[in-house]
């Protein structure tokens, strides 16, 4: 059985699309029959053991949430290897947490580097490793003007997470 990471964009967002985490614990054990289900914030984050491939997951975890919710959910999932390589791909300081996103694409990003650039403040940075876009903030995310229109600069759908968040999935998907 694998470890895997799965993460539901846009739930419990502004009080819209409200998923109780116990009823995402029980989908992902009933839908996948995944083992030793556990979820961190109230915002979609998701380990658990399971067989299977990873679009596979995503799909039935998809339309498990279609069913039980009535709406559709993007879900990307990662296993914990991959999980701790997308830790390891970040150019920024590890203490800078909340400073520090992670856009995690569903497909290779197509960067329009020209609107970044229109955006982005003087002290902001952007990196691309592979499937992963970290954006820096150092004034912080929600004074962001890029940060505000980065998913539709990456050309592919996309769900972010602070590096706090990216490092406690890792610390969970290793135990």
């Amino acid at each position: 059985m694998a470890k895997w990471v799965a993460f539901l964009r846009g739930i419990n967002v502004g009080g819209h699309r409200k998923v109780p985490m116990m009823d995402l614990r029980r989908i992902v054990a009933e839908r996948l029959s995944g083992q030793d289900v556990c979820t961190y914030i109230a915002s979609g984050n998701v380990v658990f053991e399971a067989e299977g491939r990873a679009d596979d997951i995503a799909k039935m975890l998809q339309s498990g949430m279609a069913e039980v919710f009535g709406f559709v959910v993007p879900v990307l999932v990662l296993n914990d290897k991959m999980m701790r390589g997308v830790l390891d791909s970040c150019p920024f300081p590890r203490d800078a947490g909340k400073a520090v996103h992670a856009y995690l694409c569903h497909g290779p990003p197509q960067l329009d580097q020209a609107g970044v650039d229109a955006m982005r403040a003087p002290n902001e940075q952007v990196a691309v490793n592979g499937q992963t876009v970290w954006l820096y903030a150092p004034d912080g995310i929600g004074r962001s003007k890029l940060a505000a229109k980065m998913e539709r600069l990456l050309g592919v759908e996309a769900t972010a997470r602070n590096l706090n968040t990216v490092a406690k999935m890792v610390e969970m998907s290793n135990s």
